[in-house]
């Protein structure tokens, strides 16, 4: 049950993001990692709802992705109360963390209006399974056989034995 609940509350947080941001050409939310990484799905839910805060135009187009991430993070802190509970560096990667991302997404959620149509629920359904879940499936293997290749030849005291791939 909490799974399928879980399931549900990323299925509207998902539909919030892409009806908020769907004026954006620039940005296309299709899942809580990658389409995070370049800062612009941050910044661009923050101008949806308070465009009085900052350019879009300029924030788009004359940052890195870490300046971008930083810029969204300050915007959030400074207007909407929201702690920096992710650290740009962190975001601009190949595969940001799921779960931090889904945590920051609900906190903005929480503070901006919240209204998600049938219509944009619809279209989340209606995404290709591979955008959603299988491009997610395939970088957390990735972080696992990276982490993997890591932790080759260390000692686990707990299970006191070394343990090699």
């Amino acid at each position: 049950m909490a799974g399928l609940q879980q399931t549900n509350s990323e299925k509207i947080l998902l539909s919030w993001v892409r009806q908020s941001t769907r004026d954006y050409p620039q940005v296309s939310v299709t899942n809580f990692t990658t389409s995070w990484s370049d800062g612009l799905a941050f910044n661009a839910l923050l101008h949806s709802h308070r465009p009085d805060l900052f350019d879009w135009n300029a924030v788009a187009s004359q940052h890195s992705p870490v300046q971008r991430l930083d810029h969204a993070f300050n915007m959030a802190r400074q207007h909407l109360g929201i702690e920096k509970l992710l650290d740009p560096e962190d975001v601009a990667t190949a595969c940001p963390d799921k779960k931090s991302i889904l945590m920051y997404v609900t906190s903005l959620f929480q503070v901006l209006p919240q209204q998600v149509t049938m219509e944009a629920i619809r279209e989340v359904e209606m995404l290709p399974r591979h955008s959603r879940v299988a491009r997610e499936e395939h970088i957390q293997v990735h972080q696992q056989q990276r982490f993997s290749q890591e932790v080759s030849g260390v000692c686990f005291p707990t299970a006191l034995k070394c343990w090699v791939p």
